[in-house]
């Protein structure tokens, strides 16, 4: 199939783009790496009346670590290419769990053309990246020619393919805060093929103290509802523990109560329970691991 007619602007800078999206805000759609975007066009899913390409705008493609006072981030331009962040050493040793999930993101053709920026901001609930943003709380930058506003990550994702996006406004930069040693990170995955869209996703962070005791944990599970999942009632029960197997485990058998999973042809909610709950388990149980490592090093 083809696409519907639409006006095709491709602005070199970001001002030239908020201005094309101020004048267009009603039936404007923004192409970034299009990996998710053609094909809904092609299957008229969206039929947008003008199309603004970012791709041609070079300020919105970097990696750098900014050493603020409050804590040290890793600013991600919203069109850096997945491939290039997830072949970055710098993202790797301060963001090792953005560098894992973006392993699962469809194949390299895929990647060398998605962007940061486009997954997020198309916020499939069982998208990679969305999830990491999550799990570690992320700050997304929102521009307009009105201003800018920085959201986290769970005031970002509203629901299925819904964001808190203004349709004048333009996802610049994701702010990622830098793990420290004793964060250990985990990304977990089960879908019919390698590289195929997720059935259910699960990603956690969790910081030990210097005696190995949990300080904090953070678990999202994806692809149970329409958007990442935080779950917060396993998140207080193991805080302030010392995240022995059997407690993980327990915890784990939680998640089959909090989360609400709809069935379609892919898997059933049953399975989706049962999946989201083994994932979980695995996430924190090789979270631990990585912290406890941090732990020992520090030590």
């Amino acid at each position: 199939m083809k696409p519907a007619p639409f006006e095709y602007f491709a602005p070199q800078t970001v001002p030239e783009a908020l201005e094309l999206l101020n004048q267009r805000a009603a039936d404007a759609k923004v192409l970034s790496g299009g990996q998710s975007l053609m094909p809904m066009l092609n299957f008229r899913l969206v039929k947008p009346g003008a199309l603004v390409d970012i791709n041609g705008i070079d300020e919105l493609a970097y990696i750098r670590r900014e050493d603020s006072v409050l804590a040290p981030v890793l600013a991600i331009g919203a069109a850096t290419r997945q491939s290039r962040v997830m072949a970055s050493e710098e993202v790797s040793r301060a963001c090792g769990l953005l560098s894992e999930a973006l392993a699962f993101v469809g194949h390299p053709a895929i990647r060398n053309r998605g962007t940061i920026g486009g997954s997020i901001a198309h916020a499939d609930p069982s998208g990679e990246q969305p999830l990491v943003a999550a799990t570690l709380e992320a700050e997304l930058v929102l521009q307009s020619v009105r201003g800018m506003r920085v959201l986290q990550a769970d005031a970002f994702f509203l629901d299925h393919l819904t964001t808190a996006l203004e349709p004048d406004e333009l996802l610049t930069e994701v702010r990622f805060p830098v793990l420290n040693g004793r964060t250990g990170w985990s990304f977990q995955e089960v879908s019919r093929r390698r590289g195929d869209f997720a059935v259910v996703d699960a990603a956690a962070a969790v910081t030990l103290d210097e005696r190995g005791i949990c300080q904090q944990a953070r678990v999202v599970v994806g692809g149970v509802s329409g958007a990442p999942m935080r779950l917060w009632r396993l998140e207080e029960a193991l805080a302030g523990t010392e995240l022995a197997p059997p407690l993980i485990a327990e915890a784990a058998e939680l998640v089959k109560g909090e989360i609400d999973p709809q069935s379609d042809i892919h898997a059933s909610a049953e399975y989706r329970r049962d999946v989201a709950a083994v994932l979980v388990r695995r996430a924190l149980e090789t979270a631990r691991e990585r912290a406890g490592v941090g732990v020992q090093e520090a030590g």
